[in-house]
């Protein structure tokens, strides 16, 4: 399992913007959306990669970030769109579920 640490912001509108950090010790990744947007994972065991869905939320480095779900597996897209990715890494879909409670908490 990853480590998930969220965060509040303020965005440049005023309104909170969640940060997630997701790391492992070799990689990190932050992830920053609204709550709103965050709470769309829920779903993410339907966005199976198989069937060449994911899901949009957020955005990582200034690109995009899509989310996938193949079983226990999420994978984490970030780039122009979810099948030309510029970095991707795979988490269990646990820290998915994590990162979606801690935002729900702030």
């Amino acid at each position: 399992m990853a480590d998930v640490v969220v965060d509040a912001e303020v965005g440049t509108d005023g309104g909170t913007v969640a940060c997630a950090k997701i790391a492992n010790g070799e990689w990190e990744v932050n992830v920053r959306a609204t709550p709103f947007e965050f709470a769309a994972l829920r779903t993410i065991r339907d966005a199976t990669w198989t069937s060449r869905h994911s899901i949009a939320v957020g955005t990582s480095a200034g690109a995009a970030v899509f989310w996938s779900c193949d079983g226990p597996t999420a994978s984490i897209l970030i780039g122009s769109d979810d099948e030309t990715w510029d970095v991707a890494v795979t988490i269990p879909v646990e820290d998915v579920d994590r990162v979606i409670e801690l935002v729900a908490d702030l």
